[in-house]
C-alpha cells in the first residue's frame, strides 16, 4: 500500500539518500522521495536483488527530475541506428557497449552485472568502472535494443547516447598487428629457449654432435620470423628517421638486432658455436611486450570533443500532430520538431511557438535565458528553458551556426607553440652518444677477443635503449591528467599539462567566469514602479537580448507585458519605445541624459525615463563566483593578472576592492578585441592562460597558450579550448597550476633515475659483463620502475596539493 505522508521531520530516501520534501512515499516500511525511486526499489525487490542496498548505503541516484516519455527511445528501433551502436550481432545474440555516467560505487557494479536476473534475455553484462562503461550481451529475438535501454533507464542507469556514438572509430585501443607479432615472438622465443637448455646447463656433450647442430639450425629457423616479421616496425621507424636525416631511439635497437643476427649466423655456420638466437628472440619479445603496455596506457589518456559529442542522437519530430522520435541524421530542412525543457536545439531553426526562453550561455557567457518570439531565428546549441516549444528546421545540424563556428579556420590552432617534450630534445644526443660508445667498445675489444667485441657492441646498444627515458614524460603527464580529471579539470591531452607548467600570465573573462550570474543582485531606486510601469518595462526588455535587459526581465518575473505602439533598441545605449503617445526610454545615463555621479557607485545602472523625466534606475551588481576573491589573491603572488569584459567600466572600482588592486581591467572588449589583447601579450613574450566561459571568448581561448573553458555543466558545449573546468573546481585553479609545475620536477627526477640506470648498464656492457638476453630483460624492468616512480610521485603530490583525498580507514 502506497501512502503519501507529510512528515514534520525530514527523512532520507531509502534508494538515493536525498531528503524527502513536502511529501514522501511510504512503501514496504521504507521511505522514498519520489515515484521513480520507489519504482526502482520495486523492480529490485521483485527480482530478489535487494543486496544492492546492503553493499552501499543509499547507492541510487534520485529519480525526481527524470522525465520519461513512452516514445523517448523509439529511435533505437531504427535499423541504421542499431547497426552503428551494436558491437557485434549474429542470428541469435547482440553485443552493445554503453557509457553510463551514474556508475559510482560497488552497488552499481553489482546490480549492472546481475541484469540477467531481471531479464533472462540478457546473457551477460560486464562493467568497466574506470571508464563507466558496460558491455551487455543479449538475445535480440526476445529483447530489443530499445527495451534494453528502457530497462536500464527504469533502474536509474540511463545510458548517455549521443551523435558521436554513431561515428565509432574502428581502430582498436591496441594494434592487433602488434599483438600478433608479440605472439610470434613469444612462440619462437619459448622454443628457442627450450632448444638452448643444454647450452645453459653445459650438457651439450650428452646430446651428441648431430643433435647439437640440429638444435642450432632450428634456432636459426625460429629466428627468421622474429627478425623479418616481429621486428618490422622497428625497421620502418628507423628507416623513416634516417631518411629525414635524424636519429630516433629505434636506430640503436635496429643496429643491435642486425648485429645480433649476423654475428649469430657467423657463430653457428662458420665457427660451429651456439650463437645468440635465443637472446635475439628474448630481446624482441620483451621490446614488443613493453610497446603493448605503453599502447594500452596511452589508449586511456585520449580526450577530445567535437560538436557531435554534445548533440542528441535523436529528436522529437511532429508529423500531423503526432510525435515521433527520429535519429538526428534523418532530420530534414522544413521538419517541425518539439524541444522540451533543458533540451538542446540541434539545428538553426525558426520559432513556431509564441515565445521561448533560450539559454545561450555558450555564446554570450550569460546564463540568463534570452526571450524569443514567434518567427525569430534560434541558433543550434541553445537550450530551451520552460515549456516545450515547436521549431522548424532551417539548416541541417552539420551546416548550422554552431558547427560553422567550431569548424571555422579562425578557431583552429594556428602556430600555437607546443612544448617539445624533454625526452625528444635529448634523444638525438643520447642516441649518438650510445652509438659512439658501442663503436669504441667494439674496436677496443676487437684486437683481443672478437666474440667479446661483438657482445660488448650489441649489449651497449640494447641496455642503453632510451625506452625508460622516453616513458618518463608521457606517464607523468598521463597520471597528472587523471588526477586533474578527479578534480573536475578535464584537459584535452597531455601536452596541455606541459604548457600549463610554463604559464606566467592569467587572463580572466569577467561575466560568468570571475562573476556568477546566479549571485548577481538587482535593486530599483527612485519613484515606486506602478503595475503599468512594470508592464511597460517588461515589454521593452522582452525585445532586447542585452544581458542587463535579461536580468531585469528575470527580476520582473511573470509580470504581464504591455502592448507598445513602437519599440526600437539602440545598440550599446538602451531601448526607446512609445506607449499611449508617451516616449519611454530605458538604458544608460547618456541615453536618458542623466549624470551617473549622483547615483550609487559600482555596478551597472539602467535608467527608466518617461517623457524626459527620469523616474528611477536599476542598480545591477555582478556577484563574484564563490572563492573568486581568494583565488585571485593567491594567484596575484606568482602571476600577472588581467580581466577582459564586454561590459562598461562601472564596476571596476568595486571589483578592484573585492579582488586585488594590481589586476589589470579591460572593459568594452568585443570578441575580436579579446583575441587581439591576447596576441599582444603573446608578442611580448608572455605565456598566457585564458579562462573564459563561452564562444565569445573562443578566439582568445585559442590565441592563448592554454585556453580553459569554465562551465557549470561539463556536458554543455564548450568549443575552442584546451581544457574544461567544472565551475565547482574554480577554487582549485592555484593548486592545478602548482601541480603542473611540480609534474615537470617529477619528469626531471625520473630522467635522473633513467640516466642512473643507463650509466650503470653501459659501464657493465662495455666490459662485456652483461649477456644480451639479460639486457633485454632489464629494458622493460627499467621502464616499469620509471612508471612506478612517476605514479607514486604524482599521487603523493596530488595528496599534498589537496587534489586527491585519502579515505579515512
Amino acid at each position: 500500500m502506497i501512502t503519501p505522508n507529510s512528515p514534520e521531520i525530514s527523512t532520507l530516501c531509502f534508494h538515493c539518500g536525498e531528503k524527502c520534501d513536502s511529501s514522501k512515499i511510504h512503501f514496504d516500511d521504507k521511505d522514498f522521495c519520489c515515484q521513480g525511486c520507489q519504482l526502482v526499489y520495486e523492480v529490485l525487490a521483485k527480482n530478489d536483488l535487494c543486496d544492492y542496498y546492503s553493499l552501499e548505503a543509499q547507492p541510487g541516484k534520485t529519480q525526481k527530475n527524470t522525465n520519461r516519455s513512452s516514445i523517448q527511445f523509439d529511435y533505437l528501433d531504427d535499423e541504421d541506428v542499431k547497426s552503428k551502436l551494436l558491437d557485434f550481432q549474429n542470428e541469435r545474440e547482440s553485443h552493445v557497449t554503453f557509457f553510463i555516467p551514474l556508475i559510482h560505487c560497488a552497488s552499481c557494479i553489482w546490480l549492472l552485472e546481475n541484469l540477467f536476473k531481471i531479464n533472462a534475455s540478457i546473457t551477460s553484462s560486464r562493467v568497466d568502472f574506470i571508464k563507466k562503461k558496460i558491455q551487455i550481451k543479449f538475445l535480440h529475438d526476445k529483447l530489443s535494443l530499445k527495451e534494453l535501454v528502457q530497462l536500464l533507464s527504469t533502474l536509474g542507469y540511463e545510458p548517455k547516447i549521443n551523435l558521436s556514438d554513431l561515428d565509432k572509430k574502428s581502430k582498436p585501443a591496441i594494434d592487433r598487428k602488434t599483438l600478433t607479432k608479440l605472439g610470434v615472438a613469444g612462440f619462437c622465443f619459448g622454443n628457442m629457449m627450450l632448444f638452448s637448455m643444454p647450452e645453459y646447463f653445459s650438457e651439450v656433450k650428452l646430446l651428441g654432435d648431430g643433435f647439437k647442430r640440429l638444435f642450432d639450425y632450428l634456432n636459426v629457423v625460429l629466428a627468421l620470423p622474429i627478425v623479418f616479421y616481429a621486428a618490422s616496425d622497428y625497421y620502418v621507424s628507423a628507416w623513416n628517421a634516417v631518411r629525414q636525416r635524424r636519429i630516433n631511439m629505434d636506430v640503436p635497437i635496429v643496429l643491435g638486432i642486425i648485429a645480433f643476427f649476423l654475428y649469430s649466423l657467423w657463430e653457428i655456420f662458420a665457427m660451429g658455436n651456439a650463437g645468440y638466437m635465443d637472446s635475439l628472440g628474448g630481446l624482441l619479445f620483451f621490446l614488443l611486450l613493453g610497446k603493448i603496455y605503453q599502447q594500452k596506457t596511452f589508449a586511456t589518456l585520449e580526450f577530445d570533443r567535437d560538436y557531435k559529442s554534445y548533440f542528441p542522437i535523436a529528436v522529437t519530430r511532429m508529423v500531423q500532430n503526432r510525435e515521433e522520435v527520429v535519429p538526428l541524421v534523418n532530420l530534414q530542412v522544413g521538419d517541425v520538431i518539439l524541444v522540451r525543457d533543458e533540451e538542446l536545439i540541434p539545428a538553426d531553426s525558426l520559432l513556431l511557438s509564441d515565445q521561448a526562453h533560450i539559454d545561450y550561455s555558450f555564446v554570450t557567457g550569460e546564463e540568463v535565458p534570452v526571450p524569443k518570439r514567434k518567427g525569430e531565428l534560434i541558433y543550434a546549441g541553445g537550450r530551451q528553458k520552460g515549456n516545450a516549444i515547436l521549431l522548424t528546421i532551417q539548416k541541417s545540424p552539420s551546416q548550422g551556426y554552431l558547427t560553422d563556428l567550431w569548424n571555422n579556420e579562425s578557431f583552429e590552432k594556428q602556430d600555437k607553440k607546443l612544448l617539445e617534450p624533454l625526452a625528444n630534445r635529448i634523444s638525438g644526443v643520447f642516441t649518438w652518444t650510445v652509438l659512439t660508445i658501442a663503436v669504441l667498445a667494439f674496436f677496443f675489444w676487437m684486437g683481443k677477443d672478437l666474440n667479446l667485441a661483438v657482445k660488448a657492441f650489441t649489449t651497449v646498444l640494447i641496455v642503453a635503449c632510451p625506452c625508460a627515458l622516453s616513458m618518463s614524460t608521457p606517464f607523468t603527464l598521463g597520471n597528472t591528467l587523471r588526477i586533474f580529471g578527479r578534480g573536475k579539470f578535464y584537459l584535452k591531452n597531455a601536452a596541455v599539462v606541459e604548457r600549463l607548467a610554463l604559464v606566467d600570465t592569467l587572463v580572466f573573462d569577467k561575466t560568468g567566469t570571475l562573476t556568477d550570474p546566479a549571485n548577481a543582485s538587482i535593486h530599483y531606486e527612485g519613484e515606486a514602479l506602478s503595475e503599468e510601469s512594470k508592464s511597460i518595462i517588461k515589454a521593452m526588455v522582452g525585445r532586447s537580448t542585452h544581458p542587463l535587459s535579461n536580468r531585469i526581465n528575470l527580476w520582473l518575473g511573470q509580470h504581464p507585458a504591455a502592448k507598445l505602439d513602437q519599440v526600437e533598441e539602440k545598440k550599446g545605449q538602451g531601448i526607446w519605445a512609445v506607449y499611449k503617445n508617451q516616449e519611454v526610454r530605458l538604458g544608460s545615463a547618456s541615453f536618458v541624459g542623466a549624470s551617473e555621479n549622483d547615483f550609487a557607485p559600482g555596478g551597472n545602472l539602467v535608467f527608466f525615463q518617461v517623457e524626459e523625466v527620469v523616474l528611477g534606475y536599476f542598480h545591477i551588481q555582478s556577484g563574484l563566483r564563490e572563492n573568486a576573491d581568494l583565488v585571485v589573491k593567491e594567484l596575484a603572488e606568482d602571476f600577472s593578472l588581467h580581466v577582459l569584459s564586454g561590459d562598461h567600466s562601472h564596476e571596476e572600482g568595486s571589483l578592484k576592492r573585492a579582488l586585488v588592486p594590481t589586476i589589470r581591467f579591460n572593459f568594452n572588449q568585443s570578441p575580436i578585441n579579446k583575441l587581439d589583447y591576447l596576441k599582444r601579450l603573446n608578442q611580448k613574450g608572455a605565456n598566457t592562460l585564458m579562462v573564459g566561459d563561452g564562444l565569445n571568448d573562443a578566439g582568445a581561448l585559442q590565441e592563448s597558450m592554454v585556453g580553459v573553458a569554465i562551465t557549470d555543466r561539463v556536458s554543455h558545449f564548450s568549443p575552442a579550448s584546451d581544457a574544461i573546468l567544472d565551475a565547482e573546481s574554480f577554487g582549485k585553479i592555484p593548486s592545478f597550476l602548482a601541480f603542473a609545475k611540480d609534474s615537470r620536477k617529477i619528469i626531471k627526477a625520473s630522467f635522473g633515475l633513467s640516466f642512473l640506470y643507463n650509466i650503470v648498464g653501459i659501464s657493465l656492457a662495455v666490459q662485456g659483463l652483461l649477456s644480451p638476453v639479460l639486457c633485454a630483460i632489464l629494458m622493460p624492468v627499467s621502464s616499469i620502475s620509471v612508471v612506478i616512480f612517476t605514479t607514486l610521485a604524482t599521487n603523493l603530490m596530488g595528496v599534498r596539493k589537496g587534489l586527491i583525498h585519502l579515505k579515512a580507514p
